[in-house]
């Protein structure tokens, strides 16, 4: 059944960490995004930035709100404060501070929204280079792992055995998927006083994993719209040993939550033969993963972001 979107306007959240070299261009971006929605609001969530985050934020000309968290609580954390301070029939749109907006992209998701059968709209979304960036992926499983772990997660995803989908004609198709990476993210009003909050045991990494399971168990859809696009910066997590060791660890602990020890022993495994496979000629953030795979309890309690 569609429904007419609410009058009240969508919250525009974006979490900050030490974010400034790229927090201006997103804010830019913002008007451009926005065209076709006349009602909105912006929230800045600062997760305790070292750096003039929290002064972009406050002197950019589209005067976001501010939010300041007092010390680094996390991903999940700071969209949950931002999130209490708007009505809870809210629509969000959650958005990574090294996103762009491309012009009319947050209308057309919140468009989708409209539709009471989905839970939450991703865009497509492009490279710095102007190439698609393969953010759609499938329920991680022990098979995608190991088949990661032997053929690598490029093959693997060509060949359609890895979490990740490459296939360039679902990403020309409005249709339904398990889940995308979290860059960008149009949630439902409706949704979120059935789904709850994001879990905040994931300090970072493999939350919105966590969410989208538990959209997809309430009956509700994650809804992918070609039409809608931003480009994103991203992947600071692949050559960051600390950041890869904390998905390493989150990618583990998420499993173990839906599956018993013996596929959680399976899909470790995995991991730690791919991880060290790599470890011998790449670069340190293999060994860290290694690391983490083989003691992931350690994490994400001991990471120290800045550290």
């Amino acid at each position: 059944m569609i429904q007419p979107p609410s009058d009240l306007g969508p919250a525009i959240i974006i979490v900050t960490y030490n974010s400034a070299p790229v927090l201006s261009g997103l804010l830019d971006s913002l008007p451009a995004g926005l065209e076709g929605v006349t009602q909105f609001q912006t929230i800045v969530v600062d997760n305790d930035s070292q750096d003039s985050s929290v002064d972009i934020a406050l002197t950019h000309p589209t005067r976001p709100r501010v939010i300041r968290m007092g010390r680094n609580a996390g991903y999940a954390a700071a969209i949950n404060a931002a999130a209490a301070t708007v009505s809870p029939i809210t629509d969000l749109l959650i958005l990574n501070p090294d996103v762009r907006l491309f012009p009319r992209g947050v209308r057309l998701l919140l468009d989708r929204l409209a539709d009471s059968s989905v839970g939450i709209a991703v865009p497509r979304i492009l490279e710095a280079n102007g190439e698609i960036s393969w953010t759609i992926r499938r329920e991680p499983s022990v098979g995608a792992a190991w088949a990661e772990a032997v053929l690598g997660g490029t093959l693997a995803a060509r060949l359609g055995a890895g979490d990740m989908v490459c296939d360039p004609t679902v990403y020309d198709r409005d249709g339904l998927i398990d889940w995308a990476t979290g860059a960008i993210l149009a949630v439902s009003g409706r949704m979120r006083a059935i789904v709850g909050e994001w879990d905040e045991s994931f300090f970072l990494y493999m939350e919105e994993v966590d969410y989208m399971r538990r959209v997809r168990e309430c009956g509700l859809s994650i809804a992918y719209v070609p039409d809608a696009r931003a480009m994103h910066i991203g992947g600071e997590y692949r050559e960051n040993p600390r950041l890869r060791a904390l998905l390493t660890a989150n990618r583990i602990r998420y499993h173990r939550r839906h599956h018993g020890p013996i596929s959680t022993a399976a899909l470790r495994l995995g991991i730690i033969l791919g991880e060290g496979m790599r470890a011998l000629r790449g670069p340190p953030a293999h060994r860290a993963a290694v690391r983490a795979a083989l003691r992931p309890w350690e994490w994400p309690a001991a990471y120290q972001p800045g550290n």
